[in-house]
């Protein structure tokens, strides 16, 4: 029996991508055992992007929809994670359902898994514009300045990571926290885990309108901020407890 792979995404208003992205990524489940899903949490979406998913799941047994109205973008994939630990997930790979991503790029990141425990995509190039690289690169700087350390890309939304891994650091975010990835990133890196960054396509969305521009991802990015000391604080404890463990 194989490893059991969770294909997580959040969605909001993707009612001209979610189809075509479904379509794409559910073959990638075959990587792993019978058990693997693709799960999808739609955080109340205006348009039709619920209704087709719903209409997907007659053809694709292995899809699950969560209906979430009123979450965020990073409150959806906490819940993911966390719906993946509890369902018994080996391994959770999370992206986005904007089409952004290239599901031939997976084969990659899934062999090398028997190396390491977590390979995060690095997005070289962006297709999304210098506003969101600027944006990602001041993320980096703040990271190193909570939390020591410097990563590749901090919230590249094409991750393999071992689900008990990602299981250690859940608790150090509010479950409402708008930047889990980012932190996540910074907790492997921080607490040597055995991860690796690859260089992945990152392309312009396929279709609809981004409700995340750079004005609102400023936004929720200062707001985010200000919870990066008390995250730091959890840190702290976390050390302490690591280290009364080791004793």
């Amino acid at each position: 029996m194989g490893d059991c792979l969770y294909l997580v995404m959040p969605t909001y208003n993707e009612e001209a991508n979610i189809r075509a992205v479904v379509e794409a990524w559910y073959p990638m489940l075959a990587y792993g055992s019978e058990d693997s899903r693709l799960v999808i949490s739609d955080g109340g979406s205006r348009d039709k992007t619920l209704e087709i998913l719903y209409s997907l799941q007659r053809q694709y047994e292995k899809l699950i929809v969560i209906p979430k109205p009123g979450t965020d973008h990073g409150t959806k994939v906490i819940l993911l994670y966390r719906y993946a630990i509890v369902h018994g997930a080996d391994w959770i790979f999370q992206t986005d359902s904007d089409g952004q991503t290239v599901p031939a790029e997976f084969a990659a990141f899934w062999k090398l898994r028997e190396k390491y425990d977590v390979i995060m995509g690095d997005r070289k190039k962006r297709g999304d514009g210098m506003g969101r690289k600027a944006v990602e690169n001041v993320l980096r700087v703040y990271l190193k300045i909570f939390f020591g350390t410097f990563v590749p890309d901090a919230n590249a939304p094409f991750r393999l990571m071992k689900s008990s891994v990602v299981a250690k650091y859940l608790d150090l975010m509010p479950a409402d926290f708008n930047l889990p990835n980012a932190i996540l990133a910074a907790c492997f890196s921080k607490y040597h885990e055995r991860v690796c960054y690859r260089i992945v396509t990152f392309q312009p969305r396929q279709g609809g309108k981004n409700y995340m521009n750079v004005k609102r991802i400023f936004k929720i990015g200062l707001q985010s901020i200000r919870n990066f000391a008390e995250i730091r604080k959890c840190m702290d404890a976390f050390d302490r407890r690591n280290r009364r463990n080791m004793q």
